[in-house]
């Protein structure tokens, strides 16, 4: 990710290089706040204004994925990781990844049905545990 970010023309800060970091450690969705939670235990001088301003400069670099899940805060991931789609569980804020061929090949179909070839596509499904 850092040599995506040298392409881009961004320079690598110790403080972008640590938040960088815990992104890349992360194995849940964290907000902004988590990530300066995570990261100023790593570095007291990183403030949360440091990692909004470095998460918007990686957003923009396209080194992670910003996700406004419904209601919630801005949560991040990194970009090298392959595609897939998200449950959100309204209950806990839980967020869980999933990746299913079936839905893959329909939203292909669907889009060649009415002439198009998808290029992008984010699946968000917001769901409550069954009892």
């Amino acid at each position: 990710m850092e040599d995506a970010l040298r392409d881009a023309g961004v320079r690598i800060t110790r403080q972008r290089r640590i938040l960088l970091r815990v992104l890349t450690e992360a194995q849940d969705h964290p907000d902004a706040n988590e990530l300066h939670r995570r990261a100023h235990g790593r570095d007291r001088n990183i403030s949360l204004a440091t990692v909004y301003r470095t998460l918007s400069v990686l957003e923009n670099a396209g080194v992670i994925e910003r996700h406004a899940f419904e209601g919630k805060p801005a949560r991040f991931e990194t970009s090298d990781r392959p595609h897939h789609d998200h449950l959100i569980d309204l209950e806990t804020g839980a967020v869980i990844e999933f990746r299913s061929e079936k839905i893959e090949r329909l939203q292909a179909e669907i889009a060649a049905e009415l002439g198009y070839d998808i290029v992008h596509h984010r699946l968000e499904l917001y769901a409550r545990k069954r009892e």
